[in-house]
């Protein structure tokens, strides 16, 4: 077992101040695979005074400094794409292949995206040259960032790289169930030579490291994806003085497929929903179909669910691994129930472990049909490989099931007519929409509406989002 005790901090692992020991469990044995420690306040407050201190000069570094250190930073991480791969498949589940192919490589395309991005932004812009008025785009500061386990490494760098980009400090927590890819993380950082309090890492639990963290008076800006809840907890302490906030929060993505949908459109569904083992939150979890083709779907959907194999992260392969945690096992498993006892038929999976597999928080691929769009599973968050199918009439139909529904993070569109998708992703009350499987790309923002989110992670916007912006009259 890993010993992983220590916290980043100024530069330099150091053993916790309050010490609290956790294991994290690796998911495909329910054995522990590491030891870590959860920080307490004074173990907060260490690294946000870091952090404070360092912004003082990191603030003011110029750009070609940090794209310096970010080149460095993206070739250290290329060197060790196989440790990465490993270290994710090890805490959170994913397969090997899907690790090193999907998990891994987002974290590296963050790096090499906002790398462009910021060689490319000009901090300083005229904006009236008679009037010599100019705007100047400053960083916002000392920046709590706090991750999730079921992309961790993705997540982590949609926060970290855009922050020190536009020159802010950062305090890192990383889920604790899954903290072992962001401390390989810190240990490229240090190979890199980012200067000391720059980047800091604090294992801990949201109760008391996460409060701490957020409701830190040096903190200037909070960085969360997670669940809304956690995220609703988060604006109120931020609302106490003020701080800025980035929520990307939970999905429940509608999935409409018309009647003239390619003919890869329900393989590619069902494969999008299920892989990753459900754990997406942008998942595309109730697939909408349209009445004239609702029986031969349903066919379709119950083959492919059916083809889908379960089987351990460390067989290469295209299959989906376990889920996270017993917790979250449990969750899934009584939302299964739930859908049958309110009277969805259950055409695939259900409740229990697949065959073979009684060892491991491994979840049956599971579709329900005859759903309608006030049954639980139709409005929650599962976070599981669950499908939920829907048939509808018409387009209007569809979209007004598709926008009924507290989330609006990525909904999604199977037509083979070019003004259908016009119409209709206008109609969507969603910040992303996916056509026809072409995907969002990694540096376009990554974002939602209504209880989604607030701001955006990714591309242009998501070094934005660390910045704040100065008008100055006589600059020039």
């Amino acid at each position: 077992m890993q010993d992983k005790k220590n916290f980043y901090i100024n530069g330099q692992w150091v053993s916790p101040i309050e010490p609290r020991s956790f294991a994290v469990i690796n998911p495909a044995t329910e054995e522990p695979c590491a030891e870590i420690s959860l920080g307490g306040k004074k173990d907060v407050d260490a690294a946000v005074i870091s952090a404070k201190k360092a912004f003082e000069t990191w603030g003011f570094t110029t750009k070609e400094e940090r794209l310096n250190l970010f080149e460095k930073l993206y070739e250290i991480y290329k060197k060790n794409w196989d440790e990465m791969a490993k270290t994710i498949s090890l805490e959170m589940g994913a397969p090997i292949d899907f690790s090193t192919e999907l998990q891994t490589k987002t974290g590296a395309s963050h790096i090499k995206s906002f790398k462009n991005i910021l060689k490319n932004f000009k901090f300083e812009k005229t904006l009236d040259e008679e009037k010599n008025q100019t705007i100047l785009y400053e960083p916002k500061g000392v920046c709590a960032l706090i991750t999730p386990w079921n992309w961790p490494i993705n997540q982590v760098n949609l926060k970290v790289i855009p922050a020190l980009a536009a020159g802010c400090t950062v305090v890192l927590k990383p889920s604790e169930i899954a903290p072992l890819s962001s401390m390989l993380l810190a240990e490229m950082m240090h190979e890199a030579g980012f200067p000391k309090g720059v980047f800091n890492l604090v294992n801990g639990d949201g109760a008391i490291t996460g409060d701490a963290l957020t409701s830190h008076p040096d903190i200037d800006m909070i960085s969360f994806t997670g669940s809304t809840r956690a995220g609703a907890l988060i604006s109120q302490n931020a609302a106490k003085d003020f701080k800025r906030i980035s929520l990307e929060l939970g999905g429940k993505g509608a999935n409409i497929v018309f009647k003239d949908a390619g003919p890869d459109a329900i393989s590619w569904s069902v494969q999008r929903c299920f892989r990753n083992s459900g754990q997406s939150c942008n998942a595309p979890t109730r697939m909408l179909v349209e009445k004239s083709i609702y029986n031969e779907t349903i066919e379709k959907v119950r083959e492919f669910a059916n083809k889908t194999k379960v089987d351990s992260p460390n067989k290469n392969g295209n299959h989906i691994g376990p889920v996270i945690s017993e917790t979250q096992f449990n969750k899934i498993q009584t939302l299964i129930q739930k859908g049958i006892d309110e009277g969805a038929k259950l055409v695939a999976g259900g409740v229990g472990k697949p065959e073979g597999l009684e060892k491991g928080y491994y979840v049956k691929p599971t579709v329900f049909t005859d759903v309608n769009n006030q049954m639980e599973i139709a409005r929650t968050e599962i976070f599981g490989p669950v499908l939920s199918i829907i048939p509808f009439d018409n387009e209007d139909e569809a979209v007004k099931i598709a926008n009924d529904t507290p989330y609006g993070l990525t909904n999604y569109i199977q037509t083979q007519d070019k003004n259908k998708v016009k119409r209709v992703a206008r109609k969507l009350r969603s910040g992303m929409v996916d056509v026809n499987g072409v995907g969002i790309d990694g540096a376009s923002p990554f974002g939602g509406y209504k209880h989604s989110g607030i701001g955006r992670e990714a591309g242009l916007e998501g070094l934005i989002e660390f910045l704040e912006v100065k008008s100055v009259g006589g600059f020039n």
